[in-house]
């Protein structure tokens, strides 16, 4: 008996965890479309990727900053959903249309991300999937 309780610890032990996974869904972002905002899971939040596209409007801003400022505020929204904020973030990506609009970002995204800012890639690519936007963000924060 004890040594069935025993190996019942052992093997219990061993087995992995089912990570608890929650959908982040602001209710300023539509629902129904083909992915969540956010998803937490074990205190990581994965942010999809988000573009600059006013959420009133729908339409993608003409001045390039702002469109860069839409993105980070959007991303803000779902970090505060989980309870987060840019403090949290570990990890972004960064698509660009046109590199070289980069330091035009930077000097938008350093706005956000004072100290400590977290690890990043950035990409240049030929097109997003929004018609007209210039610039796609989807980052991974931590708590």
């Amino acid at each position: 008996m004890k040594f069935a309780c025993v190996l019942a610890l052992v093997l219990s032990a061993a087995m992995p965890v089912l990570a608890e996974k929650k959908i982040i869904q602001p209710k300023e972002f539509p629902t129904g479309g083909p992915l969540s905002p956010g998803v937490l899971v074990d205190g990581t939040l994965y942010v999809s990727g988000q573009i600059g596209r006013d959420p009133k409007t729908q339409k993608v801003p003409q001045e390039f900053e702002a469109e860069v400022r839409q993105v980070l505020d959007s991303i803000g929204i779902i970090l505060r959903e989980a309870k987060m904020d840019y403090a949290d973030v570990v990890s972004v990506q960064i698509y660009l249309t046109d590199m070289e609009l980069f330091s035009r970002m930077n000097a938008v995204y350093t706005t956000y991300f004072k100290a400590d800012r977290p690890s990043r890639t950035t990409v240049g690519v030929v097109k997003l999937a929004a018609p007209g936007a210039r610039i796609e963000i989807t980052a991974t924060a931590r708590r």
